[in-house]
Parts: C-alpha cells; sequence; structure tokens
C-alpha cells in the first residue's frame, strides 16, 4: 500500500511556516493579540447592544451605529439599552483608566456575550469594527476568547483628489465608512487643483481648474460642475467623526491655483515663466485673497473646518523662488496655527533650499517624495512626518506613470512606513506619525468613474490597514492568506461601490416579459452589476421609439437605447456619455443583446457575435513647453445598471425579456 503525504507533511518537509487560520479570528486589519477558548459564542438575530450605565452618554452614539450596521449586514435587530451584560448580548464599557496602548486600543472578550471595553470610544468604536467582520466571517458562530488590539501606527489615512475628478458628497460619506470598517482614521479632501495646459491647447485660460467648496466671500470662485455647500461639508465632517475618521480639508497653494487666478488673473505669476496655476508670491492681492479664504472657513464660532487639521498645499512651486516660497510657507503656517488649528503641508524645503526660516516643529508633514522632503530630512526639522511616498503610495488611474494600482503583494510583504526608497528604512522616531497613500485624477476628462476609482483605492485601503495596524508583524500571515481575507470582507455597512452581487438576494421577474409604454418602469432586486459581468436580453423596439430612451437606470449610471434618434445604445455615468458606434437596433424584431463589461472597457455583442469593444482609445497632445507629445487614455468602464428597466420619463418603447446578469466565472442571476 502506498503511503500518503499530506500537503501538511509537504510543507513542513519545505522548511515554511504553517498557519492554521482556523486558531484564529479573519479580520482586517488583523488582531494584535487573541488567546482563545473552547466553544463558540452565536449570537441571535434579535438581541441587544447593553451599555454600561456609567458609559451610556459616550456611547450611545457608537451603540446605536453598530445597531444600524448589524441591520444592514445581516438584517438583524438589535436594541440598545443599558445595563448589566446578559448572556448572547453585546455589552459596551469604558474603563476608568488611560490604557498605556494608546486611545485606540481596545480589548474584546468573547464568552457567554461579547464585551467591547476601552479607556475611549474611539477604542469601543474599533472593537465593534472588528466584531462585525468577526460576525461576518464566522457564520455559524463566533470563536470563543479574548482580544487586545491596538495599532501600531496613529495616522492612518487616504488623500483623494476631488479637484480633478469630482466625487459626490454620498461618495465621500461610503468612504468614510469603508475607511472606518479597516480603522483607518484620516481622509484627506484635495479641494482645488487644474489639469495640465498641454492637454488644453496649450492654454492657460481653457485648461480646467476647479475649488470645491461654497464660498460667499468670492460669488463665483466654486466650481460649477460640482461643488459643496458649506454646511453639508461641516455635517460631513461631524459625520466622519463619529465613525473615528479626521476630515482633513487642504486648499493647495501656492502651485496648482489655477481656480484662483481664472477667478482674479491679478493673482497669478507670470504665466510664461511659471504657468498660470503659480500665484504671484510678492503680490499682496495673493495674500489678501489667501487670508480671506482661509478666515471664511476657519472663523467663528461654528468655523466650516470642523476637525483639529489643515493643509496648506505647498507643493511642485518653481524652485528659482525659493526664497520668497520659503517665505510664503511660513506664513501661512503661522495664519493657520492662530485659528488653533494644526497645520499641514506637503514637504518640498529639501528642494527648496534657502535661507529663509520655516519653522517645522510641531507641524505635519506628508513626505512625497525623497528629492523634495524625504522622512530623515522632515524628522530632523522636527515636523511630524507622514510618509506618503510617491513611489509607492500613489494612485494615478490610467496614466504610463505611477501607479494605477498599488503593487499590494510588494507592500504587503516588504514596505515599511519607514521606508520612502525601496530596501532603505530609517530608524523609528515617535514623530513618525504613520502613512497615506493617495489618489490622483491628473487626467481630467479621460472617462474615469468614481467606482473605477474605487476599485483602485479598495484594494490599496485593504492592504495600507494592515500594514499600519500591525506594523512589522504582518509576516505572521502569509500575502495568499491575507488577500483571500480581503476577497471575502465586505466594503462596509451598507456599502457596495464595486456593486457586488450577493447570491441570498431575492431575485424577481425571472423569465418574464416586460411590455414598456416609454413612461413606465419595473424595479427590480439588483441596483447593479460590478466587474466582470454579462448581461443579456432580447429586446423588441416600438416603430417610433423615443430617443435617448431608458433602457436600464441604477445609482450610478443609465444604459439607453435610440441615441440622438439613431438606433445606437449608450451609456452615461459621472458626467461621461459614450456610445456604441457601429449597431443600430433595428424595429419591430427580436433582437439578442449581450454587454460585458470589465475593468478596462465595455463590449457589445449582438446575437452572439462582437459588435465593439470599447476600450484602449487614446489622445495625443503636445507640450510646447517641454516639446514632447503626451497622453491620455480614455477609460469608457460600465459597471451595468438593473435598479429598473424603463423609466417614466422618456423610457424605453417596447418589450423586453430573458434578462440576465451574470457575474463572470461565478453563479448566474436572472431577472
Amino acid at each position: 500500500m502506498k503511503k500518503r503525504i499530506s500537503i501538511l507533511s509537504i510543507l513542513l518537509l519545505l522548511g515554511m511556516t504553517v498557519y492554521a487560520q482556523t486558531d484564529i479570528p479573519q479580520v482586517i486589519p488583523s488582531l494584535q493579540h487573541w488567546n482563545g477558548a473552547k466553544g463558540k459564542l452565536t449570537l441571535p438575530e434579535t438581541g441587544k447592544i447593553i451599555i454600561a450605565p456609567e458609559a451610556e452618554s459616550l456611547l450611545k452614539e457608537t451603540a446605536e451605529i453598530m445597531a444600524k450596521d448589524l441591520k444592514d449586514m445581516f438584517g438583524w435587530n438589535y436594541q440598545v439599552t443599558s445595563g448589566k451584560p446578559k448572556n448572547h448580548s453585546i455589552y459596551l464599557s469604558v474603563k476608568k483608566t488611560p490604557s498605556s496602548l494608546g486611545e485606540e486600543s481596545y480589548e474584546l472578550d468573547i464568552r457567554n456575550h461579547v464585551t467591547i471595553e476601552a479607556s475611549t470610544v474611539k477604542g469601543v468604536f474599533w472593537g465593534t469594527r472588528t466584531l462585525l467582520q468577526m460576525i461576518h466571517n464566522q457564520p455559524l458562530g463566533l470563536m470563543k476568547g479574548k482580544a487586545l488590539d491596538y495599532p501600531q501606527y496613529a495616522h492612518r489615512g487616504l488623500m483623494i483628489d476631488v479637484a480633478r475628478k469630482f466625487f459626490t458628497m454620498d461618495y465621500l460619506q461610503d468612504y468614510v465608512k469603508i475607511l472606518s470598517f479597516y480603522k483607518m482614521n484620516e481622509l484627506q479632501i484635495h479641494l482645488n487643483d487644474n489639469g495640465f495646459v498641454e492637454f488644453f491647447d496649450n492654454d492657460w485660460n481653457k485648461t480646467y481648474a476647479a475649488f470645491r467648496l461654497e464660498s460667499d466671500r468670492f460669488p463665483g470662485l466654486t466650481s460649477k460642475d460640482g461643488s459643496y455647500t458649506k454646511e453639508e461639508f461641516r455635517n460631513f465632517q461631524q459625520m466622519a467623526a463619529r465613525y473615528g475618521i479626521n476630515i482633513i480639508p487642504e486648499i493647495d497653494v501656492p502651485a496648482h491655483s489655477l481656480a484662483f487666478t481664472h477667478y482674479n488673473p491679478i493673482l497669478a505669476a507670470d504665466k510664461k515663466e511659471y504657468g498660470m496655476d503659480h500665484l504671484d508670491l510678492y503680490k499682496k492681492e495673493v495674500y489678501d485673497f489667501l487670508d480671506t479664504l482661509f478666515d471664511e472657513y476657519l472663523s467663528g464660532d461654528h468655523p466650516i473646518f470642523v476637525g483639529p487639521d489643515v493643509h496648506i498645499g505647498t507643493d511642485e512651486y518653481n524652485l528659482k523662488e525659493a526664497e520668497q516660497f520659503r517665505y510664503f510657507t511660513e506664513y501661512y503656517l503661522k495664519y493657520i496655527t492662530k485659528y488653533g488649528k494644526n497645520p499641514r503641508l506637503w514637504g518640498s524645503l529639501k528642494h527648496m533650499k534657502g535661507n529663509t526660516p520655516v519653522n517645522l516643529k510641531g507641524k505635519t508633514v506628508n513626505a512625497w517624495n525623497y528629492s523634495w522632503l524625504d522622512l530623515e530630512t522632515a524628522l530632523q526639522e522636527g515636523a511630524k512626518a507622514i510618509n506618503t511616498c510617491d513611489a509607492f503610495l500613489y494612485i494615478v488611474p490610467a496614466v504610463n506613470y505611477y501607479h494605477n494600482f498599488l503593487d499590494h503583494q510588494w507592500i504587503y510583504e516588504s514596505w515599511s512606513p519607514r521606508m520612502m526608497q525601496e530596501g532603505e528604512m530609517i530608524e523609528q522616531s515617535t514623530n513618525l506619525l504613520g502613512a497615506m497613500f493617495a489618489v490622483w485624477n491628473d487626467r481630467v476628462g479621460n472617462g474615469i468613474s468614481q467606482q473605477d476609482v474605487h476599485i483602485r483605492t479598495f484594494p490599496a485601503m485593504q492592504v495600507m490597514s494592515e500594514k499600519l495596524w500591525k506594523g512589522e508583524n504582518t509576516r505572521n500571515i502569509p500575502f495568499e492568506t491575507f488577500e483571500t481575507w480581503c476577497r471575502t470582507t465586505p466594503e462596509a455597512p451598507g456599502v457596495n461601490l464595486q456593486a457586488s452581487i450577493d447570491d441570498r438576494k431575492d431575485l424577481t421577474l425571472s423569465g418574464q416579459e416586460i411590455i414598456l409604454q416609454g413612461n413606465d418602469s419595473v424595479l427590480t432586486s439588483i441596483p447593479e452589476i460590478g466587474y466582470p459581468y454579462s448581461v443579456e436580453f432580447e429586446i423588441y423596439a416600438d416603430p417610433k421609439p423615443n430617443i435617448d430612451a431608458v433602457l436600464f437606470k441604477g445609482p450610478h449610471s443609465v444604459f439607453t437605447a435610440n441615441w440622438q434618434n439613431t438606433g445606437k445604445f449608450a451609456f452615461s455615468r459621472d458626467g461621461y456619455e459614450f456610445i456604441f458606434h457601429s449597431y443600430r437596433l433595428p424595429v419591430e424584431k427580436w433582437t439578442k443583446v449581450r454587454v460585458e463589461g470589465d475593468a478596462k472597457g465595455t463590449s457589445l455583442y449582438i446575437n452572439g457575435e462582437l459588435q465593439e469593444r470599447l476600450e484602449g482609445r487614446i489622445g495625443v497632445v503636445y507640450n510646447q513647453k517641454s516639446l514632447r507629445k503626451d497622453s491620455i487614455w480614455y477609460q469608457e468602464t460600465l459597471i451595468f445598471p438593473l435598479k429598473q428597466i424603463g423609466d417614466k420619463l422618456l423610457g424605453f418603447k417596447g418589450r423586453i425579456r430573458n434578462v440576465i446578469c451574470t457575474p463572470l466565472n461565478e453563479k448566474r442571476y436572472s431577472l
């Protein structure tokens, strides 16, 4: 009889470390310490979140968020109350003494009930995030045991460029919940910026620029194609604080400031020498303008910028004006401090050398580029440093420089917040606060969608959350295991920007033929389907069809028939419209249509044959200053809308049947 050799034995013979995944709870970021016990705890679908009486006023909001999350994720109904813990309940408590492990530490104890205890509200809140992930990933019951958990780095963040691509407030609110679910605690909002002049006929006056925040003192400054009111931006910051997230508003000056010079050209430096996106650092009008602008958001009893930090930009100004740039930087560091805020800035002073003093002691610096200002130099200057290294941590969608997607495995296995050059790490310092990755939208008008940005930032956020919470201890779990955890852990309670389809959904309209009159619609159980997917249907158009008729509509996009009365299919999302030009739908004839979509493009099939693939379109321009060609890679992608078929206003006229949506290589769903 042949002797069987198990995979486990082979791994041991090869000297590889074997991890018993069942011995530790699956959560991201993974727990610092876990002591398992025998047995499991099954929480009921209807239960109680009980707050220790002495902590009721502190933890009521946390408990209410937890109850809502249990409802959103699992359909459970939990009542918030106070008192002593009971079997099969969730018990929240605040310790009377501070923890030596920091304000974000917490203990989670699973016995006959679940206890989450910390010395701060934030610690308890992070414990609820862990518990939600545990419930999701342990559907047969929670492993009993005790966790002691805390972050290695206090600042764990994402910066998002909303200036060159507008992101709706709904999207930002969803992202707060996503970051919070993974215990990331900072979101920097880059409120103003501009496109590259070469993509706008090399004319600064035509070049796209935007400032996204409402301004009363400068009417007309706010971008007209997407902005936030003062009230909604203040409410957004307050909402984020409840989820443990510090919002860092950034007004980027004195470069990247074309929105301001478009508003008032007097503010611009010599555009032939520096570019119109540079403010003139010698003009009193510039300082008067910026003083007034910052004051608008920082003054009063209820300032618009709610949190403790305000970012003033200060990156990539022309080297010729280093001394005056240093003066400008010091001026606005002091100016922001006057309002009781902690100023933050992009690190530039290693590159912008000069004799004009700039006091960085106690200031928070994004160390974003080794040549402009590296971590070690920032720390030597007395700054508090956040590693935002462009070489490793910049996402710029659809370009041939920086990252389209971060190198998740390399970051997981090799990167450290102490690293700005591969393989080189500085000594640990208490002033090295943590790290932040960034998404920039350099190519204005390239067709990228909010959800396309999300599919880039979400996996990056998962791995950054692990690295910044666990530090060097991520080596305890192999990347392959961690990657599996990432795929099976949801985005956040009530959030599904990837449009993943849950196989537990109650699907309707299966096998039905729908007759649409052009002013009616049918709702489905699936809002939209994410990449990669196939959506197929049979369609019969009325002899007198509506123009630009809505065929499918979802929360983020619309798929139409008879575009501009040509019979062509088209779709729109994020202010962009895309047309399949190669096919025209006939009237009074059944036609089988299939649309396939992935993160690179969208395909149209008719009666089983590919008609057109929207992918790979490139625009080439000439940069007069650098005397070279530059390219823009257009993104013609679609997360397919399915929330409704037809529409009450300019809907499709005709019949549609056998609508089937299929996550490719996964389970098949019919509507």
